[in-house]
């Protein structure tokens, strides 16, 4: 059996560690140069063609940011909603967003225009650049974690709203809200999992070899 590397046991571990932060936030201000080198991290993320097709909207104002909630906990009722029974109950207890509590909001938008009209490796495939951009969300996400802090995803958000709040250009889409901040801790286990709403899938589950196999449960 091979042994793991230091500096690869180092990367493992912030993997394993990394969370999508909702309550644990402390509020705390984050220093520029510490969001300079996570921001740099994301930056450095690859791109379909070096196209690089993302921004960085850096939140701060607390208006804009209970602007944001408000329409959130609105999107939350209405997925609320939409559940029954258990799930309803599970959901209850479930916290989507940490908007206000945390240091400061990040929202990371894509540009499908950037690089057009020949975005080499784009032909086939649309969505690339799109995921690029995910990329970079996973790039931040790691080195946020690395320096100890935490980032949560919200998604629950109309596109044409977070587009008016922030003046975003029509054609660039808004990917993430990314609350991003000083944290006490993060959790040992996802909420999701803690709450059982659902549970991790066994890797085995989700590895196919030569062809994908069918009749696997969802």
């Amino acid at each position: 059996m091979s042994a793991v590397p230091p500096s690869a046991a180092e990367l493992y571990d912030v993997m394993h560690r990394r969370r999508d932060v909702r309550s644990e936030f402390t509020g705390e201000p984050l220093p520029d140069e510490t969001l300079r080198r996570v921001l740099t991290a994301a930056h450095s993320a690859p791109s379909v063609g070096l196209t690089q097709p993302w921004d960085f909207v850096v939140v701060r104002g607390e208006d804009t940011r209970r602007a944001f909630r408000e329409h959130v906990l609105a999107e939350r009722s209405t997925f609320a909603a939409e559940l029954s029974g258990e799930r309803a109950q599970t959901f209850s207890k479930i916290k989507v967003e940490g908007v206000v509590e945390s240091s400061l909001g990040v929202v990371v938008t894509y540009d499908p225009d950037r690089g057009a009209p020949a975005v080499l490796g784009r032909h086939a495939i649309a969505d690339a650049g799109l995921y690029s951009v995910c990329l970079a969300i996973q790039n931040l996400w790691l080195a946020a974690t690395a320096e100890g802090l935490g980032v949560g995803w919200v998604s629950f958000y109309r596109e044409d709203f977070l587009r008016r709040l922030l003046d975003i250009p029509q054609g660039v889409r808004p990917v993430a809200w990314l609350c991003l901040g000083t944290v006490r801790q993060l959790a040992e286990t996802p909420d999701l999992e803690r709450h059982g709403w659902r549970t991790r899938l066994p890797l085995e589950d989700v590895v196919h070899h030569e062809k994908y196999r069918r009749g696997r449960s969802r």
